[in-house]
């Protein structure tokens, strides 16, 4: 009863625009009013509420207080995630992933430790601004932007980010001249994990001097961030054109604005929808204004760790005509380079994603499932049930209660004395997929609530800022036209894209259940 009470409420949502608002206004509420309110009581400096803890914003937030729990009976808790029979998902493509992770890379910034520096309290820290932002794009700090724009009075080159022309295509100009980062782009983040690969040019050859350390990661996040890239200076571009008195300083601002607006509406009407299932949900930015939840954004410790999903990345990944291993794509961009814009979207399309789950994580991404266990730990972040409670979710009286799969309830009884001692972490995974969604309930329910709370918060969407007069005649047009990733694709890449040519994060041949 209750999914044909949903279809019928999608149906008439969908037919009827101001029913669909009131819709969206009350879901949203509903989702958001799941967990407390911003702000919280505690974060990562201490294990109780001080004025630090309440100010501090290097350091993570926290939903639920620090919390001493069992060690497991064994020190081999990742191998819960190793993969065994690949499992993929009906539903996702590979374009879910790749925006999952640009996404969380620009405000799930947990601090890597320098050589030499213990883990405490390095990663109970974070380099985040805290907002949705574009920071893989634009930089975190003003220096750091400043390094990446071009900065030109002059006409046709007003307000734009700096490009190189590779093969007719726009891309973000090399971070590196030969084995030496760029002096002008110094100021920007090192790529993570680029000291493993210091002496092999091939990889550092093709690394962009972008505004993120994490958006060199693999060259599906690279094709992200290249497609705001060229967005950014085709909006410059339509800017300047239609404000030739505008300085270089004014089209910069308004075309940024108006990017990270588009950027905020495809992480809702695209991506979120893409997880949820039914009433279709729209980036309505009135839902906010006066909603109890309209808080600065803060993010948490529990936030940062429930966006590992390294399941979602299948053993191979097809680029062109070429296969691909997963650990063949870790900071290399040749891929991309060798494809284009276009055919990488079209191929991340066409690809499933692996399924988020136990046993399903890549042998060549097994590492960052230890490191995240260990944060956790590290922060002392309370049990797997102690997040079900928070989040309204009925608590497990046993193992299987978490998991209908045999081989998941034997794992968690074999590494923990009680159900109560299960690991926020591992719970978050081992939890059965909600019925037509990617996602498991608890770690679905986080998401919503935090998403939600965070995009629809963001300045730029509030009462006295979201109007024509902030982003011009021109770009208010481009924003209300704009609600997926294929829209922005389409107006960048040469030539267009032919209307049965399919990018999207749903598989077109997925149905709902």
């Amino acid at each position: 009863m209750k999914r044909f009470l949903v279809k019928v409420l999608a149906f008439v949502t969908d037919k009827v625009p101001a029913i669909s608002r009131k819709v969206n206004r009350l879901i949203i509420n509903r989702l958001v009013n799941h967990v407390r309110h911003r702000p919280h009581p505690w974060s990562t400096v201490h294990d109780y509420t001080s004025w630090t803890s309440l100010t501090d914003r290097k350091w993570s937030a926290r939903h639920l207080p620090a919390k001493h729990l069992e060690r497991p009976k064994h020190d081999r808790v990742e191998e819960f995630f190793k993969r065994q029979d690949q499992r993929l998902s009906p539903k996702s493509t590979l374009l879910f992933p790749a925006f999952a992770q640009y996404l969380t890379d620009g405000f799930i910034r947990t601090r890597m430790p320098e050589a030499g520096e213990p883990d405490d309290p390095a990663r109970k820290q974070t380099t985040s601004n805290h907002q949705i932002d574009l920071s893989p794009l634009y930089g975190r700090t003003p220096e750091q932007t400043a390094a990446l724009r071009l900065s030109s009075e002059a006409s046709d080159k007003r307000g734009r980010l700096k490009t190189q022309v590779r093969e007719g295509e726009e891309y973000a100009e090399f971070l590196y001249d030969g084995t030496q980062i760029k002096p002008e782009f110094e100021v920007l983040d090192r790529p993570l994990m680029s000291d493993a690969f210091a002496g092999n040019q091939d990889i550092t050859s093709r690394l962009f001097a972008f505004g993120g350390d994490r958006a060199n990661a693999s060259p599906q996040v690279a094709m992200m961030n290249s497609l705001f890239l060229r967005e950014h200076n085709r909006l410059a571009s339509m800017i300047e054109a239609a404000n030739p008195s505008w300085d270089d300083e004014r089209v910069f601002q308004v075309a940024r604005n108006i990017a990270i607006v588009l950027f905020i509406k495809i992480v809702v009407e695209e991506y979120i929808n893409h997880i949820a299932w039914g009433v279709r949900f729209i980036a309505d930015p009135s839902v906010a204004w006066n909603a109890p939840w309209n808080k600065p954004n803060w993010m948490t410790t529990e936030f940062s760790l429930l966006y590992r999903w390294h399941s979602l990345i299948p053993d191979v990944m097809k680029w062109g005509d070429k296969d691909y291993p997963v650990g063949e794509t870790i900071m290399n961009n040749k891929p991309l380079l060798d494809v284009g814009l276009k055919r990488a979207f079209v191929d991340m399309s066409a690809q499933h994603a692996g399924e988020i789950g136990a046993f399903n994580t890549a042998a060549g991404l097994l590492r960052f499932e230890k490191m995240a266990i260990e944060q956790g730990r590290l922060c002392r972040l309370a049990s797997y049930s102690d997040y079900r409670a928070y989040a309204s979710l009925k608590r497990p009286n046993k193992f299987s209660d978490i998991s209908s799969n045999r081989e998941v309830v034997s794992f968690l009884e074999g590494a923990y004395e009680r159900v109560d001692d299960v690991e926020y972490y591992v719970g978050l995974f081992a939890e059965d997929l909600e019925k037509n969604s990617p996602l498991p309930a608890l770690l679905g329910r986080m998401v919503a609530a935090d998403a939600f709370s965070q995009a629809l918060t963001n300045p730029l969407l509030s009462e006295h800022v979201w109007h024509e007069q902030t982003f011009t005649k021109e770009g208010w047009k481009v924003i209300i036209e704009t609600g997926a990733l294929r829209d922005i694709l389409d107006r960048n890449v040469k030539g267009g894209l032919s209307g049965d040519l399919f990018i999207g994060m749903t598989h077109p041949d997925w149905k709902p259940s």
